[in-house]
């Protein structure tokens, strides 16, 4: 059983290792089309912290004996084209930031669910540390979706409104 916990778990990371990646291409878009200021900032400092994600994966991996590898996540990919269209019909309008914010944090909420899972699965299997990294990993997505959240409601849902 455990060791198809990891194979699982393995297969997990990868799909996370694919979809950070995907967002570090995606965020500098994204934050060229915001209008905010604040907002464009706030996607800025968490593609410097999706970079330090891509890394702590690689060293989740190699605490828990894997290769590094990536798998295709195709909720990532979803999340992104769903973000791209919207910015893509609010081009130019008020309610572009509010969109934004919408997609990041639907991106946020799925990151925050995976990284649970495989903290979790982490801490069942005794992997200590991957248990840290995930966990500060974790911790910077919640504080990036609480960042999202105070934007939307100071800035963004009034520009739209």
């Amino acid at each position: 059983m455990d060791s198809e916990l990891h194979e699982l778990f393995l297969d997990q990371l990868a799909d996370l290792l694919n979809a950070e990646t995907q967002l570090t291409k995606a965020l500098p878009k994204i934050a060229k089309a915001a209008q905010s200021e604040e907002l464009r900032e706030a996607i800025n400092s968490h593609l410097e912290e999706t970079e330090e994600h891509v890394e702590r994966l690689n060293q989740v991996f190699e605490a828990v004996g894997g290769k590094p590898k990536s798998k295709t996540c195709k909720a990532m990919k979803g999340l992104i084209e769903e973000g791209s269209e919207i910015i893509q019909e609010l081009k130019g309008k008020n309610s572009v930031d509010a969109g934004i914010i919408a997609a990041a944090q639907k991106v946020e909420h799925y990151e925050i669910a995976s990284y649970g899972t495989v903290r979790a699965w982490a801490e069942q299997m005794g992997h200590s540390e991957a248990v840290r990294l995930l966990e500060e990993t974790l911790e910077e997505e919640k504080a990036a979706d609480d960042k999202l959240t105070k934007i939307a409601e100071s800035v963004a849902n009034t520009q739209a409104g």
